[in-house]
Formats: structure tokens, sequence, C-alpha cells
């Protein structure tokens, strides 16, 4: 009998490229992100590299499920460099783009002559693109590698989808706010449109909060004090390693009346794109309004 990896296979990604190899790629490196998708796939990386905005660590609130005791952490952004990649012997790099095609998180000179040696496939994740759209295109990738989430995992989004309209629709118009904290003076407020799971919350019923108009395409910066004058009734936070951390602006008046108003549920800009990880957003913000009805 002919093992499935001894057949050719091939992709085409969200630029449009097909990437090819002899047989299934096994050994895979992905961007954190994507590779803490694949893990929910059934696809464990052999190794997973960061952004620019990253660094000699693995980024725990952005790893989701991944075993990163077992997974090589290749580097990130300008101290990710060829042979930093190649050294883990990979037959397929999964990356992500924002829109224009440029590989996120690899610099482009690095990204040209991976590609000319590996097979690379390119997700967008960029303005425009649903949380669906993304779930959905990871799905097929795992579907032609051989894996997939358990039906089970489907159900649970399903499910969670309910809970989320159902509990907005009972929580009288709570409002719910994103920020990524900038520092003790400064904050960043997501814009929900330029977001996938924000965008989906808001598909789902939930009020999310519009900042101030102005320069920023997916945020807005401002203060603690304009965060706190949106009145949010949840706040989702930022709680990525490159988000100031809580000391550095815990003794703001504006953040401690925003905290006190409002409850505050970790929040990972770039989840991973499975059910598994849509469906556990979906659950935390549906308890949440639960809470506020």
């Amino acid at each position: 009998m002919t093992s499935p990896s001894a057949h050719p296979w091939e992709f085409t990604d969200d630029r449009g490229h097909r990437a090819s190899a002899p047989g299934v790629p096994a050994r895979i490196v992905a961007y954190l992100q994507a590779g803490a998708g694949l893990h929910d796939l059934g696809l464990t990386p052999v190794g997973v590299f960061g952004s620019f905005h990253d660094g000699e660590r693995a980024d725990r609130a952005k790893a989701g499920g991944l075993p990163l005791g077992d997974v090589a952490y290749l580097g990130a952004g300008a101290g990710l460099g060829l042979d930093d990649v190649l050294g883990v012997h990979p037959d397929l790099v999964v990356a992500l783009t924002y829109g224009g095609g440029q590989v996120y998180g690899i610099d482009p000179d690095t990204a040209k002559h991976l590609e000319e040696q590996v097979p690379v496939v390119v997700f967008d994740v960029g303005q425009g693109r649903s949380l669906a759209d993304v779930r959905e295109r990871f799905a097929e990738l795992g579907a032609s590698l051989g894996a997939g989430e358990a039906p089970a995992a489907g159900e649970g989004l399903a499910w969670a989808e309910r809970e989320l309209t159902e509990a907005a629709g009972a929580a009288g118009g709570a409002r719910v706010l994103a920020l990524s904290p900038g520092g003790p003076d400064s904050v960043h407020l997501a814009r929900p449109a330029k977001w996938p799971d924000l965008s989906a919350l808001t598909a789902l019923g939930v009020a999310t909060v519009e900042p101030p108009e102005g320069p920023g395409a997916n945020w807005h910066t401002g203060d603690w004090p304009d965060a706190a004058a949106l009145t949010p009734d949840i706040v989702l936070l930022d709680t990525r390693a490159n988000a100031a951390p809580r000391e550095a602006y815990g003794a703001s008046p504006a953040w401690t009346a925003l905290a006190e108003r409002a409850a505050v549920l970790p929040w990972n800009p770039e989840l991973p794109p499975s059910a598994t990880a849509h469906a556990a957003l979906h659950r935390s913000v549906a308890q949440a309004l639960r809470g506020r009805s």
C-alpha cells in the first residue's frame, strides 16, 4: 500500500501562489499564530517564528495550545535568518500577510530566498478577511495535509456562536471595547471593523465600541482618559508580550476607573485560526455579557 506522503502535494495560497512538493509535507515551520491554528488541526509544527514585535522567546499569549517546550522557536523579525529556518529541515513554511502579499514577520529578502528553497503557503489575515474566511482556509490546508479538527470542534463553535448571540441580546446593549496598552500615558483602541475577531463579535450581536475617528487604520491611539470616556462594560485587554505590562499603567486613575466599571478579559488580537480558538473567545465574551445582564 502506498503511503499518502508519497503522492504529489500542492496548495494554492491567498496570494494565488501554488506551493508544491513531491509528497505531503510533514515538517512544518509556521508563524506563531499560524502554528497555533495548525496545532488545533492536529498538525504540530517542528518550529515557529515571531514577528518584528516579538523577542527572543515565543509569546505565550499568541501560542494557543502549542506545546512550546516541544516546538523550536526560531527567532523573530530581524533576528530570524534563513539558516534558522532551514536548520530544522522544513518541507513547508506557513506564514501570514496583512495584505499586498508581503510575508509577515520575515525580512523580505529572507522570505524571497526561503521561498526559493522550501514551499511557502501564505494566508491573508488583513482587512476585509472574516474570521470564518481565515478559519476555513486553514481548514483547507489541514485537509490537504491529511489532518483537521474533530467534528466536535465545529459543533462547539456553532454552540458558542448561539450562546454569544443569546447573551448579547439579554445584556441590554452592554458595550465591548478592545484595547492594547501602550504605557502609562497611551493606549491603542481597536477599530472593530478592522479585526476579524471583533467583526465576528459584532455580527453575532455584540455592541462593540468604535473609537474616535482619526489617523490609524486598525487602532486609535489616545490616553487612558480617552478609553475611560467610552464607558465600556467589558474590556478586551491585549495580553501579548508587546503590549505594555500592567505595572506600566496600573497606577493611572483612568485605568482604575475603567477596570472598576468594566469586566476585563484577556484578548489575543492574533487569535489562532481554528474553531477551537474562536469558540473559546465567543464563550468568554458570552460569559462576561451574562454577568452584565
